[in-house]
This record gives C-alpha cells, sequence and structure tokens, in this order.
C-alpha cells in the first residue's frame, strides 16, 4: 500500500500509517471535539476529531504519494474548484469591505480557505490510501466500528428521549462535554455531534448508502453472516431507529428519499420464466407498491416517535390548525423560514456577482443587503442576526451547499465543482455497470452516496464536515481499484 517504485518503507511506517488511517475512520463521528487549539480552529463550530489522524497522514502517506506514483485522473477534476475559489476569495480582500462583528474580510477568508483545505485534503487521502480491495473492505469496518461506538452512543441517549430521567440525563450530558462543545437536547439524539441534525446527517450521508448497498447486493465487509443476515443489515435497522430519534426533518427526508430510490431501481431483478413471464408495467407497478410500503411504515414509526417532540408534529399540524394557509407561512411555521430566506439572499448576491462571487465564506458581509423584502416578524433568528447580541462572534452562512458555491465563487466555480461533482458521477456509473471487483456493491453505494450528497446539500454548506469528502474518495478509490485487481502493485498500468 505504501511503497513506491525503487523505495523501500520501513515496516513501523507503515503500521503507523495503517494505524493513523484507522483511527481517522473511527473518529469520524465526532465532529465538534472541545479540545481543539485556536490556531487549528478552536473557535469553529465544526472541529472533526479526525483532523488529528488526518494531518499525521497528510506528512507520512498523502504529500509524498502524491509526487511518487500516478494518481486518479478523477482528483485533478477538483483542482479547477479550489483555485477559482482561491482567485475569488483574494480579490474580494481587495473590495474594502467594513468587518462585520469584529471580524475582517481577511479573516474570514482564510478560515474559508481552510475549510476548504480540509475537505480537499480528506478526499485526497481517502481516495489514494485503499490500493486494493481487501483495502476497501478493512475501511468500511472501520468506518462501521465508528458508527457503532456512535450508535451505542445514541442508543443510550434514547433512554431518556422515551422515557426522561434527569438524573440519568445530567450524568450523559457531563460525558457529552468530553466528546462535543455542545450540550445534549432533552428530546432528541444528538449522538457525538453538535446537534441532532448533524447527527442525521452522518447517518443519511455517510452511513446509509453503504449499508443500503450491502442490503441490496449481498455484499458484506464482515465475514459473518448467517443465511441473508449480515452485520450491515443488523447496523441499517439500528442506524433507522436511532435516526428517527433525532428528529431531524431533512434527515428523515434523506432516510425517505434513499430508500425510495433504493427500493424502485436498485434492487436486483428476478429472472423470468416461462411460468412468471416479466411485464414491464407490472413489474414497475409491484415496485411502486413496495416502495410506498416501506416509505409507510416509515412514516408510522415516524408518526409514532413524534409524541415525544409537539415541535416536530408542526410538520403536519399546520394544515388543521390555521384556517388561512400559505407556502411561505408554511415554512416560518415549521421553522424553516429563516432558511429560506438565506437562500433567497444567496441567489441575490449571485444575481448581483455572477461571475466569480463575492469570495469564499463572506457571504455574512452581504446578507443584510441582499435579504428579501418580507416581514421579519416571523424570523426571530433574521432578527438576532440584524442586531445581535454583546459577544456573539459567529457569522451566518447561507446553509444551502448549492447556494453557497453559487454566491461565493460564481458561475465559474459552480460549473467547476459540477464538473469534479460528474468525475465523480463517472466512477460511480463506471463500478454500476462493470462486472469485475464487486462493482455491484461499490456502483449501488456510489449512486447512492452522491444521492444523499444531493439532498443533504440543501441544508449544509461547510466545506470541513468530511461526510461527503469520505463517500467522494472511496467512490474514487474503489473505481480506481476495481477494473485490474491483479495491478494494485502496478498502478500505471491502471487508469
Amino acid at each position: 500500500m505504501l511503497r513506491s517504485p525503487g523505495v523501500r518503507v520501513s515496516p513501523l511506517l507503515s503500521m503507523t500509517c495503517k494505524a493513523c488511517w484507522a483511527l481517522f475512520l473511527v473518529c469520524l463521528p465526532v465532529t465538534s471535539f472541545p479540545y481543539f487549539p485556536e490556531e487549528m480552529g478552536g473557535l469553529a463550530l465544526v472541529r472533526p476529531l479526525s483532523l488529528y489522524p488526518l494531518l499525521l497522514l497528510l506528512v507520512l502517506f498523502t504529500l509524498p504519494r502524491l509526487f511518487s506514483r500516478p494518481v486518479p485522473k478523477t482528483l485533478l477534476t477538483l483542482i479547477p474548484f479550489t483555485l477559482i475559489a482561491l482567485a475569488s476569495s483574494l480579490l474580494s480582500t481587495l473590495q474594502g469591505i467594513e468587518p462585520v462583528l469584529g471580524i475582517s474580510v481577511g479573516a474570514r477568508t482564510l478560515r474559508a480557505l481552510i475549510t476548504l483545505g480540509i475537505g480537499c485534503c480528506i478526499y485526497y487521502t481517502v481516495s489514494l490510501f485503499p490500493r486494493s480491495t481487501q483495502d476497501l473492505r478493512a475501511s468500511l469496518r472501520w468506518l462501521y466500528l465508528g458508527f457503532i461506538l456512535a450508535l451505542l452512543w445514541g442508543s443510550l441517549q434514547a433512554v431518556y428521549v422515551i422515557s426522561f430521567d434527569s438524573q440519568y440525563y445530567q450524568w450523559l450530558k457531563s460525558l457529552q462535554a468530553y466528546i462535543s462543545t455542545r450540550t445534549l437536547f432533552t428530546n432528541r439524539v444528538s449522538g457525538m455531534t453538535y446537534e441532532p441534525n448533524w447527527f442525521a446527517e452522518q447517518i443519511s450521508v455517510l452511513l446509509l448508502p453503504w449499508l443500503l448497498a450491502s442490503a441490496l447486493s449481498g455484499y458484506s465487509a464482515f465475514r459473518w453472516r448467517w443465511r441473508w443476515l449480515t452485520v450491515e443489515w443488523l447496523l441499517l435497522v439500528w442506524s433507522v431507529v436511532i435516526l428517527v430519534f433525532t428528529f431531524s426533518r431533512a434527515g428523515l427526508a434523506n432516510l425517505i428519499g434513499l430508500v425510495a430510490i433504493s427500493v424502485l431501481f436498485l434492487r436486483p431483478k428476478r429472472a423470468a420464466t416461462p411460468e412468471k413471464p416479466r411485464s414491464g408495467r407490472l413489474f414497475w407497478l409491484r415496485r411502486l407498491i413496495e416502495a410506498s410500503l416501506v416509505i409507510a411504515i416509515l412514516i408510522g414509526a415516524l408518526y409514532a416517535a413524534s409524541v415525544k417532540n409537539p415541535f416536530f408534529t408542526r410538520l403536519w399540524s399546520y394544515w388543521g390548525e390555521v384556517q388561512e394557509t400559505s407556502l411561505l407561512e408554511y415554512f416560518d411555521y415549521i421553522g424553516f423560514g429563516a432558511r429560506l430566506m438565506y437562500s433567497e439572499a444567496a441567489f441575490n448576491l449571485y444575481t448581483d456577482h455572477p461571475v466569480l462571487g463575492v469570495g469564499l465564506g463572506n457571504f455574512a458581509f452581504y446578507v443584510e443587503e441582499a435579504l428579501p423584502d418580507r416581514l421579519l416578524a416571523n424570523n426571530p433568528e433574521i432578527l438576532r442576526i440584524l442586531t445581535p447580541d454583546i459577544g456573539r462572534n459567529r457569522l451566518v452562512t447561507p446553509k444551502n451547499y448549492y447556494l453557497r458555491i453559487l454566491a461565493e465563487t460564481g458561475l465559474v466555480g459552480a460549473a467547476a465543482f459540477v464538473a469534479f461533482l460528474a468525475a465523480i458521477l463517472g466512477c460511480a456509473l463506471a463500478l454500476f455497470h462493470s462486472r469485475e471487483n464487486n462493482p455491484d456493491f461499490w456502483g449501488k453505494a456510489g449512486l447512492l452516496a452522491l444521492l444523499a450528497f444531493g439532498m443533504a446539500a440543501i441544508s449544509f454548506d461547510s466545506f470541513a464536515i468530511p461526510n461527503a469528502w469520505v463517500n467522494f474518495g472511496l467512490i474514487t478509490a474503489a473505481a480506481w481499484t476495481a477494473p485490474r485487481p491483479e495491478d494494485q502493485d502496478h498502478p500505471s498500468r491502471a487508469r
């Protein structure tokens, strides 16, 4: 894995890199680790614990590997976006923009570029480290181990959500202080993350695509199985149950979308027989009925669990409580109005700066003038932004990955990022249509991972959150190793 042509790698270095790789994957569920020095982003909300082993991997493996052997061409497609983001950000420092909340454009730009750099480092490291199917399977096992710990911790939190006990809650709350910078919620499960929405996003984006693909293809990263039952099946059921207790609207919408696509399009087709010939219309009707039944079960479980979270019932109670309904008022009612206004402000910024945007991280300096002309009484979050409290030093972001890229890097940056996503999609499709090296699993997992990112990106915008970058890296690594597994020691013969 760590050999370069003509270079002997010491066993100690190899073992150190493997240990760092395992720690990196196991630590992924911890995203707001409290013990971070200020120089490494100790004041930011996103503080991945996996950044520590990642730094060692960068020095010991990633940087030497980039310059010693050929790399997947997909890695090169990310470079144009980073260069465009850098150019846009540097140009923004020349605009003479006044600081906001004591934060200057230069400081904001530097922080945003560092978060993008973290994401790129994660992608490059994950893409390059696995060099065989055995490495990929081992990587999945370490990833699952990290989530087993996170799901176990989330299960302990679900106990007081179901039946609240103050003493038990205070005990878990004191332990959570060693894991996350934010305290636990009394009526929602946060796992090891900053808040329940982050945990739900972790499960739906980083875990469910691989588990669903395992269930669909019968592939398992573990040797143990009992008939059709595998470790991945157990983790799938466990993660869905815990996801319900996060009461995250975005996370549960992602779950329903992933399940619907899996049942409709990715399930293996039964071979037609003379006794039971396959009819196109009946086939798709049966698939639609099956998907509807699964989604109905999920919604029923969600409805039953919502008894413990009255705020969550607003998703459907609005239409019965309000006589004169409107879509905008509905978004305000369910607490989504502020995010909708952020999105509109980001789009307004894009229309004003369509080519290169306003610079990475600089949305906050323009948001007040870009907000839509709408009554703010129903959006206290917007009012807090316009009239901040003393000591508040966090700037607002668009909360939407697509619109952030459009607003801050313009159409040029957005086109470059879409090209990068298209390259990842090409890797997933190549695996999906291939017949070698267990591509059925990797292809389906890749497509589901991209679908999960596509849905989740509507509600998050941080480049430093590892979820999507890890998925992109694993898809690239699988495509790089899958075509010729016998050539894994000769990457120059691979693509």
